[in-house]
This record gives C-alpha cells, sequence and structure tokens, in this order.
C-alpha cells in the first residue's frame, strides 16, 4: 500500500517538536511524499502556539520543496462536550482540522465516547487522532459508528505504535479500531505523527497493522491526493457554513 501525503506533523511551534515547516516539506519531498499538513498543536497544549499563529499560516506557501502544504491543525478537545481549543473562525480558515485527548483529565471509558463522539457529531473535526491511546479509552465500537454516522476519519497513528512512544499499549486499541473500520468499510488515515523532520512518512507499523486488520487500500484517505481533497474540501464547507450561520444569527 503506497501512501502519498503525511496529514499529522508538528514543527517548532509546538514546543516540544524539533523542526520547521520547510524541513518538514523537504523531509516530504525526500520521501517521495505529494502532500504534507502542518498540524501543530492547539493552544491548550503547553508550549504550543497562540492562536494567531494558526490565523497567520495563509503566509506559508501552498508548495515547498515541490511538495504541497496543507495548513491545519490538531486541536485538544477540552470540554466534555467535545468542545475544541481554537475558534470557530479561524478554523474555519483550516485545509486540515484534526482533534484528540492530550493534557485533559482522564475521564471514564463512558465520559471519553460520550466527549469523541460529540467532537465528531459538531462538524468541525476531520480527523481523529490516536483514538487508540490507552489512557483514553474508549468504546471502539460505538466510536466506528459514530465515524461512520457523521462522516469523520480515524487515525491508525504510527508513533502509538513505537516502542518509545508515551502512548504505549496502543497497538490492541489501534487494531480493534481498524478490524471495526475494515468491516464497516469507513475511512481510515495513517499518520507519522513526527516532531522531527525525519520521521515524516514514517508508516511502516501503522501499514503492518492494517493489513492486519484487513483494511483495503482504498479505505485509507491518504493513498490519493484526488481523495484528500475531496474529503477536506467537503468538510470545510462545513466549517465554512458553520461560521456563516452564527454570523447570520448575530446580525
Amino acid at each position: 500500500m503506497r501512501l502519498v501525503a503525511d496529514l499529522h506533523t508538528h514543527t517548532i511551534a509546538s514546543g516540544h517538536a524539533y523542526s520547521t515547516i520547510k524541513e518538514i516539506a523537504e523531509a516530504a519531498q525526500q520521501k517521495g511524499l505529494e502532500l504534507v499538513a502542518i498540524t501543530d498543536h492547539g493552544p491548550n497544549e503547553p508550549g504550543a502556539p497562540h492562536w494567531y499563529y494558526f490565523d497567520n499560516l495563509p503566509v506559508v506557501p501552498k508548495r515547498i520543496a515541490g511538495v504541497e502544504v496543507l495548513k491545519g491543525v490538531e486541536a485538544n478537545i477540552i470540554g466534555w462536550e467535545g468542545e475544541l481549543d481554537l475558534d470557530l473562525e479561524t478554523l474555519s480558515r483550516l485545509d486540515l482540522v484534526a482533534a484528540g485527548f492530550h493534557t485533559r483529565e482522564t475521564g471514564s471509558v463512558e465520559e471519553n465516547t460520550h466527549t469523541m463522539i460529540k467532537a465528531m457529531a459538531g462538524g468541525l473535526v476531520d480527523i481523529i487522532v490516536h483514538p487508540g491511546n490507552p489512557r483514553f479509552a474508549i468504546d471502539p465500537v460505538r466510536v466506528v459508528e459514530a465515524a461512520q454516522k457523521y462522516g469523520v476519519v480515524l487515525e491508525i497513528n504510527n508513533s502509538s505504535l513505537t516502542a518509545g512512544s508515551f502512548r504505549r499499549g496502543s497497538r490492541g486499541n489501534c487494531l480493534k479500531i481498524a478490524r471495526l473500520a475494515a468491516e464497516a468499510g469507513i475511512m481510515v488515515v495513517v499518520g507519522s505523527d513526527a516532531h522531527w523532520a525525519e520521521d515524516v512518512g514514517e508508516f511502516g507499523l501503522a501499514l503492518e497493522l492494517l493489513l492486519e486488520a484487513g483494511v483495503k487500500p482504498e479505505q485509507v484517505l491518504n493513498t490519493s491526493v484526488e481523495k484528500i481533497k475531496s474529503y477536506l474540501e467537503k468538510r470545510g464547507q462545513l466549517r465554512r457554513q458553520a461560521l456563516a450561520d452564527v454570523e447570520k444569527g448575530q446580525a
């Protein structure tokens, strides 16, 4: 299975990553990728950038080192009803919105599942990142059902599967999610979660897991640039419409 894009990377702006946007793009080019997304952590993550960092991302060139660059965020799900740590106006300007649990309070399986589903139902999130993190245990059956219902892509995070991961113990959960996704025929995405340029495009462990789970190439979002763009355009329209509805209500 050939992947053409890495939709989960971090730069020095995240506070605990060590490469620049230019270095990330150059690494993507060296790995033979056609597209890369910059998804620095949202403001609630310790050391993460202020919201105006995300507002100013349009100044970044659309192509660097021959690789198309998407401007995104890995937002934090901060409230029990799926609230994110960036405002709707900022989110509506981004190419990609990923979201997940990070430094928030750890809830019960029921609380975490409810919150993740609410984040998907809100229409602002394109990708739920590292849903297999055992620190924030969820009901994988209900999460996959919600992803299918709301048209949201679930990530299989390669970094979560590495020996040194902060999310050790993720593999069993990720395999359950991937198997359920395969059975349901829904879309997943593979992300490197690179915090260092050389890790961009490193997907090996996640691809092995997908093969074991029976996920077909056509179910993997980042096997095609066209598929990525079509999906993100539809999701972006939802955010822009949500903003227009709010502005109309305030008029």
